[in-house]
């Protein structure tokens, strides 16, 4: 019996053991057209075994570069693509920076603050005004969504002011409750009973019904 511990390492392994014996019996085929098509035969071969690459863009570009990989770069075919190099896979990626964004008030979200910029460059006016107004009446959703006490319109409009650079100023009005309704499947009942114990209970506290027997 032989075990895979014993026998050579799969490159890739999803591509599983016959692939990669196909792949070593193209490096041993000496006619470079004959090696041609059988290195064709298994690009078609790993293209149905993988259907769902074909949705990604350069779909063949993959497979050969696959299948080049799985011969260590050994391979000598005319390939439709530029040959790679181990050195192309080898490289270090680039490092990706982290955003440049303010911890400070995190709960009310990028969204909040990108439609706060917007409307602290617009013109004074009506539209303007609502505008405000909405995006307070929303912080305040968003705040009660983290922080369940309540919470004074005037933190609400100090923490707009300040998310705003001092452009936008709101006093003297009222903002809506915009307590967060409920998750669905929560219990609304604050005793905790259903209809349906609530007529079992009913039923069960009948008084047995006794005929009386003909002496």
């Amino acid at each position: 019996m032989e075990y895979n511990t014993s026998r050579t390492e799969l490159i890739i392994p999803e591509y599983g053991r016959h692939v990669h014996s196909m792949v070593d019996h193209l490096l041993t085929v000496e006619d470079k057209e004959k090696r041609n098509q059988v290195a064709q035969t298994i690009i078609d071969v790993i293209g149905n075994l993988n259907p769902h690459l074909r949705d990604v863009p350069d779909f063949k570009h993959k497979l050969w570069d696959h299948l080049f990989i799985m011969a260590r770069f050994k391979l000598d075919v005319d390939s439709p693509y530029p040959t790679p190099v181990p050195e192309t896979f080898s490289e270090k990626p680039e490092l990706v920076n982290y955003p440049d964004k303010s911890n400070r008030f995190r709960h009310y979200g990028n969204v909040i603050r990108k439609m706060i910029e917007i409307a602290a460059d617009l013109d004074e006016g009506e539209y303007r005004d609502g505008l405000c107004k909405a995006l307070a009446n929303q912080m305040k959703r968003h705040y009660l969504e983290w922080n369940k006490d309540t919470v004074e319109d005037d933190i609400i409009f100090k923490e707009l002011e300040i998310l705003s650079k001092g452009k936008i100023s709101l006093s003297g009005i009222a903002l809506d409750w915009g307590a967060p309704s409920p998750p669905p499947g929560t219990n609304n009942n604050p005793k905790g009973k259903s209809r349906s114990n609530f007529k079992a209970k009913k039923t069960n506290n009948r008084k047995p019904h006794y005929t009386k027997k003909n002496k």
